[in-house]
């Protein structure tokens, strides 16, 4: 586990005194977004800035060749070792403990690491999937990652490159010719090459079920937090938008500009792991020792 220790401005620290207050009354939907796994080691897509730092593949880039879905999967196949050791970090925890006290109706997550269920919350709706799944496209069949990794392992023996930073959805940047020694992965059913893993790409969208029980459970809770996200996509920006029309309070925490600044009633900007602990602590999670003054 990483904590940052960081020390909150005045303003930030009046903010976190009716972020608490919202938090202890209870029904509040939580919904996550990458900078809450950045202190487990995990990258996030943007900058303080709100600019995207890197660019993933799309799904229509995947979908279009199988030098494409090569290229992706010897990326990935790298990464994944990395991605799948990374662990929960407090802000995790205290999410999870806010869950199994009451506070939280809801988790919602962008996020496709998984961290939150490793640290022991229930129940999370994952707008944008979990890596550690597979999808056939051809026939639908889905199975374990980690039985894909051993398939590739046992296919790829000697593909051993050194790599640099590991990017927020599992690969890695790789020099074409890896990439052309790479043995790709097919489906076990079907025998297609089109597997993917069971998230959603870029170019994809959320399926409307799964959105609309999210509205659902926005519209019947008597606050929205966010944390760790910039909301720049509208898979998540429309459950603050949704929130707000119905008068819901929104409180947002994460670092940097948000799309949801205009809509948020409580706003803190700073580090997720340290916030989180002092929140934990003002809800009365005993477990959680009030960070140590600066």
């Amino acid at each position: 586990m990483i904590l940052a220790d960081v020390s909150l401005a005045t303003d930030d620290t009046d903010e976190l005194a009716r972020l608490a207050d919202l938090v202890g009354r209870g029904n509040v939907v939580v919904l996550t977004g990458a900078g809450l796994s950045t202190e487990s080691g995990i990258p996030d897509y943007r900058g303080p800035d709100g600019r995207r730092r890197v660019t993933p593949m799309t799904y229509g880039e995947f979908v279009a060749s199988a030098e494409n879905r090569r290229r992706y999967w010897a990326r990935s196949y790298v990464g994944w070792r990395r991605f799948a050791a990374a662990g929960p970090n407090r802000g995790h925890e205290v999410v999870a403990a806010l869950q199994d006290a009451g506070h939280v109706r809801t988790l919602i997550t962008q996020n496709v690491d998984g961290l939150h269920q490793s640290a022991g919350a229930r129940d999370v709706l994952e707008l944008h999937g979990n890596l550690d799944r597979v999808l056939c496209l051809q026939c639908g069949d889905r199975s374990p990652r980690v039985e894909l990794d051993a398939r590739l392992r046992e296919a790829n023996p000697d593909f051993e490159v050194a790599v640099g930073e590991i990017r927020p959805d599992g690969d890695v940047v790789l020099p074409e010719d890896a990439v052309a020694c790479f043995h790709p992965p097919r489906c076990l059913v079907c025998g297609s090459d089109e597997l993917k893993p069971d998230v959603v790409f870029f170019g994809e969208s959320v399926p409307k079920p799964l959105v609309a029980q999210c509205f659902a459970e926005v519209e019947a809770c008597d606050g929205l937090v966010v944390l760790g996200s910039s909301l720049q996509v509208m898979s998540g920006y429309r459950f603050v938008r949704r929130a707000a029309a119905h008068g819901i309070p929104v409180a947002i925490v994460t670092r940097g500009q948000s799309r949801g600044d205009g809509e948020a009633t409580i706003r803190v900007d700073a580090a997720l792991g340290a916030t989180l602990t002092e929140l934990a602590h003002r809800v009365g999670l005993t477990r959680y020792a009030a960070p140590s003054p600066s």
